[in-house]
């Protein structure tokens, strides 16, 4: 640890992988309370996982895989935001079916533009070291714009979120802030896959949500307490793997993972105490 905290004070690239994962915590904190509370962990891996196709895409156009990302994560989110309202009693295999498609399209085009795609495969699996500064204001900029769409509509997401019927009887357009919701879930995973790459990706968006959620009594404190564990689990994760030369990426998931194990069966135990 004390090798980590020396090297952070002289490496920009550690300073920028710590700026990238408290900024990516962030997103994780807001929008991963939505996905745990609304229970669309599926849907948000279909859009994840669609995003493949666009990376590729742009990759092989010679443009920014991420500019291909946002653009794949925003269209995929409108389908199967679309699908899940129109065809939901086909909705996991038509989400299933986009999920594979994404990923086939990112793989064709990977495999036709030349030289070996080591920008991309970092993309696919994680490299929170060699996030750039440019990417760092992009990062911050996609949290901006979800910090200020979630106070500007505060109470009907959190209507939608937990009693659909009920917004709609109070003239909520349901449908509208449901696909609005999705879409904040593309800008995120476009936001993660800059941290942990998207094979992660939802464990870092979903885990210290859940967490979160076990002792949570309010949907604010949620993701407040969401956007710190987020931070603690990159912070933390960073700095184990840096002396053992360990994949970041794997490294923050595993110890979100862990810590999510422990807190369920911990609050598991207590309430068996409780109730005996």
């Amino acid at each position: 640890m004390s090798g980590f905290l020396e090297a952070l004070s002289s490496h920009a690239f550690l300073q920028h992988a710590l700026a990238a994962g408290v900024l990516a915590s962030i997103a994780c904190g807001i929008v991963g309370s939505y996905v745990v509370v609304k229970r669309i962990g599926y849907l948000a891996g279909g859009v994840a996982h669609t995003v493949l196709g666009g990376m590729g895409v742009a990759y092989f156009l010679g443009k920014s895989p991420i500019g291909g990302a946002l653009v794949a994560a925003l269209l995929a989110a409108l389908i199967i935001g679309w699908v899940s309202l129109r065809f939901r009693q086909h909705e996991d295999t038509i989400i299933g079916a986009l999920w594979a498609v994404g990923m086939a399209v990112g793989i064709l085009f990977i495999s036709r533009t030349p030289g070996y795609n080591v920008d991309l495969m970092s993309y696919l699996f994680g490299n929170i070291l060699m996030v750039p500064r440019e990417d760092l204001l992009l990062v911050a900029g996609l949290d901006g714009l979800i910090v200020a769409l979630v106070l500007m509509f505060r109470k009907p997401f959190l209507a939608v979120c937990f009693d659909e019927e009920f917004a709609r009887l109070r003239g909520v357009p349901v449908e509208v802030f449901y696909l609005g919701l999705l879409l904040m879930v593309a800008l995120t995973v476009v936001i993660l896959i800059q941290v942990v790459g998207l094979v992660l990706v939802l464990a870092l968006l979903t885990l210290p949500a859940a967490i979160a959620g076990q002792y949570a009594r309010s949907l604010a404190a949620m993701m407040v307490a969401a956007t710190l564990l987020g931070i603690a689990f990159t912070s933390l994760g960073l700095a184990l793997s840096f002396e053992p030369d360990l994949p970041a990426g794997a490294t923050i998931v595993l110890l979100a993972g862990v810590a999510y194990l422990l807190s369920a069966l911990a609050r598991g135990a207590w309430l068996r105490r409780r109730r005996a």
